[in-house]
């Protein structure tokens, strides 16, 4: 299976709503495979005009799962647990409904939670978010759609920051519908070296955000792209490979994503530019 090369709508909007869908047809026409979107509200999107798009574009469709604090499977309140497990039976739902395979993100925890925990505080944790993964994987194995766990940076989360605590975390979940995706933006930050990450989740790995370490065009900072591609071809991957980053002109994801500054010229070069690097790149 060849790789898809994509681009997350976070890029240009936020939230994705049903009148958004024209944005398919951008990114078919810039020569993308894959279109990957954030559900931030259940009802932003109407879920069968846009299984249209993606059939009428032949575009792959790639869901962002966006954990916020009413959603968070590792909670001690069992409320926000069963927002968290509800929401993503919501998520994979809609990806089957789409046509799609995979839900990503941070699937643990709600985003921009912080916490210190003692080692067996953590174990319990763990143990917590397991049990209820375990059972969003059922429902998801069930229908056909994979759970891709990502871990974020220290700034975003406390719980899962690298590839060896997904896999721990993904082993003790047990189930052929949890898996991992990585982020280059976030292991940037957290990782020793990035094609050990890469080979540390590779049994487990089923999906890439590649992303530059400002947010910007793909190759134009210091994210080790070598690095990178010698340890995704040496693993075989054939997933898909996805631009994400974040416009100002949405203050409140901006805000949230901590994008001061617009992180290119125009979101459109970004995407272009970024996509042409990604192909050069894995040729």
């Amino acid at each position: 299976m060849a790789i898809k090369f994509g681009i997350n709508t976070f890029t240009w909007t936020s939230p994705f709503t049903t009148e958004d869908l024209p944005l398919l047809d951008k990114a078919k026409d810039m020569g993308f495979d894959l279109v990957e979107i954030p559900i931030e509200s259940p009802d932003d999107l109407d879920y069968d005009q846009a299984a249209e798009a993606f059939k009428r574009t032949g575009l792959a469709c790639g869901i962002c799962a966006v954990m916020g604090a009413s959603r968070d499977p590792a909670h001690e309140d069992e409320g926000i647990q069963r927002g968290g497990v509800e929401y993503l039976m919501h998520c994979i739902d809609a990806t089957a409904k789409m046509g799609g395979k995979v839900v990503g993100g941070p699937i643990y925890a709600a985003v921009g939670r912080t916490w210190q925990s003692t080692p067996g505080q953590r174990k319990i944790e763990l143990e917590r978010c397991a049990k209820n993964l375990r059972e969003a994987g059922k429902y998801a194995e069930d229908r056909g759609v994979v759970l891709a766990m990502e871990p974020l940076n220290r700034f975003e989360t406390s719980f899962i920051n690298l590839a060896e605590q997904a896999v721990e975390l993904v082993e003790m979940v047990d189930s052929p519908a949890v898996k991992i995706m990585l982020d280059t933006f976030h292991m940037n930050v957290e990782e020793k070296k990035l094609g050990g990450a890469i080979e540390t989740a590779a049994p487990h790995l089923v999906h890439v955000h590649t992303n530059e370490n400002d947010r910007g065009i793909p190759g134009t900072g210091h994210v080790p792209w070598d690095e990178v591609t010698a340890a995704l071809k040496k693993i075989d991957y054939d997933g898909a490979l996805v631009i994400e980053s974040f416009t100002t002109l949405v203050k409140e994801i901006a805000k949230a994503a901590a994008i001061w500054r617009p992180p290119a010229p125009s979101q459109d070069m970004l995407a272009r530019e970024g996509l042409a690097f990604l192909r050069k790149l894995m040729a």
